[in-house]
């Protein structure tokens, strides 16, 4: 494959050089520049609904070095605007995660000086930013700006975007366990597979689906999956959700949580630079643990509007923010991060033991 010179534009002007890679089958884009700290995990951030419309830059240096397997991915397509790191594994061994995502059409740089990107983002926080080819810093900042415009013209609600448009319905591996409800917000595989294991029967509902139809299908729980965007633009899940409070248990992840939060009468805030990144601390006065978390998210609920009904559950040691949140009251819980892991820490996983014993 052909490389040339490439350009991350920022759309507060800052530009960083680096190698393009894929050639002329693979074209300029424009996203969200947000940044992860895992060292591994490649894959199934790329292909995890939750970074629809975002360029994912790596903190880690080596990419694409243990290959790529289908079977690790995290929804049936990529899901990146762009992939920015220092190295992509590219030798006679092993070149497949690079072919993979320049057949997705999905523009690689490398060669980018990521640790003076990242820290500018911590610092500016997350903003919009373009992938483009060209030869003057004139012509990517033109092209950048017509395609981060462009960008920003489609529907703000980015669960709807992503999630299924059709009801689909998986066997359980446990004939004895519960019926559960999914609300698809952009929901990751192995949540499913953390229910399929429980359960006996998993039906995935489309992020819009109305309360009447959940009824009507009468589950023992409904989870409320993870997803992109800002969930103060999503629209009928919150009232969807508003309306189940107290009839059957809901369990909420990541965008679920913030759902959750804000069905049960709180706020959300848009994060700085947001927590992505599988080494997160986390305070768990549920299980009574302490532990690293896999997180990806961009936004979190406002621990001053929640009302007095709802327990603070988890907290993010690194900045104190609210990661979890229960109220018995309502049948209600949610975690603002991915107690499924794949790739990440394994302890949070008992979350979805606690929640199938609230559905018996």
């Amino acid at each position: 494959m052909k490389t040339e010179k490439g350009f991350l534009v920022l759309e507060s002007g800052e530009i960083y050089p680096g190698l393009w890679q894929g050639g002329e089958r693979v074209r300029d884009r424009a996203g969200e520049v947000v940044f992860n700290t895992s060292h591994s995990g490649y894959e199934e951030m790329a292909t995890d609904p939750s970074y629809f419309g975002q360029i994912l830059v790596l903190t880690a240096p080596q990419q694409g070095n243990y290959g790529e397997n289908d079977e690790c991915w995290e929804s049936e397509r990529i899901w990146i605007e762009g992939f920015v790191c220092v190295e992509m594994q590219n030798s006679w061994r092993d070149k497949s995660w690079r072919e993979k995502l320049c057949k997705a059409g999905v523009p690689i740089m490398t060669d980018v000086d990521t640790r003076r990107l990242v820290l500018h983002l911590r610092e500016r926080g997350t903003i919009w930013g373009a992938l483009v080819r060209g030869t003057s810093i004139d012509e990517t900042r033109e092209k950048a700006k017509a395609l981060i415009a462009e960008k920003k013209k489609i529907d703000l609600d980015w669960v709807h975007l992503v999630s299924r448009k059709e009801e689909q319905t998986l066997k359980g591996d446990n004939p004895r366990g519960p019926k559960i409800a999914v609300l698809d917000l952009g929901c990751k595989t192995n949540s499913l597979r953390e229910l399929k294991r429980r359960c006996s029967e998993v039906r995935i509902f489309p992020s819009r689906t109305g309360a009447a139809r959940i009824r009507e299908y009468n589950p023992d729980g409904i989870l409320l999956s993870n997803g992109p965007g800002d969930p103060g633009d999503v629209k009928e899940t919150p009232n969807t959700v508003r309306d189940l409070l107290g009839w059957k248990f809901i369990f909420g992840i990541c965008m679920g949580h913030q759902v959750l939060g804000r069905a049960l009468g709180g706020e959300t805030y848009k994060l700085k630079f947001g927590h992505r990144g599988s080494n997160h601390p986390i305070k768990d006065s549920l299980l009574n643990k302490i532990y690293m978390s896999s997180q990806n998210h961009g936004y979190a609920v406002k621990l001053e509007t929640l009302p007095k009904s709802v327990q603070v559950t988890h907290v993010n040691l690194n900045d104190n923010t609210v990661a979890g949140i229960y109220d018995p009251s309502r049948k209600a819980m949610s975690v603002q991060f991915h107690p499924e892991s794949h790739p990440g820490p394994h302890e949070a996983s008992e979350l979805f033991d606690f929640f199938i014993r609230q559905t018996q």
